[in-house]
């Protein structure tokens, strides 16, 4: 099933905002783009559903990267998707789990699959290898 151009349009603005309001810190405005809050990362397993929990999920990962921002790499259209490559950047200022921070600096490359009903922003699907990040927060410089 082929979406029309306006949806891809549409949907391409969501996604755009998404990243923008992420970059600003506005996640207030980044939950807006939902109309129904979820983000699964694929490399922990973890899923965040509903409102209280992406706000949460955004709360823990900007407390352990308070400069954490993305990139765009590209981005691609899908029936029923938006898929975008990115670079995922950050400063470990707080604690990761059981590691403290170190306050050095990450760069990883993504890929994000936001999951759309019609324009309606359902779901965030976060792919990454978790080691790229762990290797640049514990190794020497």
């Amino acid at each position: 099933m082929s979406v029309s151009e306006e949806t891809r349009q549409e949907r391409e603005r969501i996604v755009r905002e998404h990243m923008e309001a992420e970059n600003a810190l506005e996640m207030d405005r980044a939950l807006e783009t939902f109309v129904h809050p979820r983000y699964e990362i694929m490399s922990t397993g973890q899923v965040y559903d509903g409102a209280e929990e992406v706000d949460r999920y955004y709360r823990e990962s900007r407390a352990t990267f308070p400069d954490q921002r993305n990139e765009l790499i590209s981005l691609r259209h899908a029936d029923d998707a938006v898929i975008v490559e990115f670079w995922l950047l950050g400063t470990h200022k707080g604690p990761l789990g059981r590691l403290e921070p170190t306050g050095r600096e990450f760069k990883c490359r993504m890929t994000a699959f936001f999951i759309f009903e019609g324009s309606g922003l359902v779901c965030e699907l976060v792919y990454f290898d978790s080691a790229t990040i762990m290797r640049q927060l514990t190794s020497p410089s």
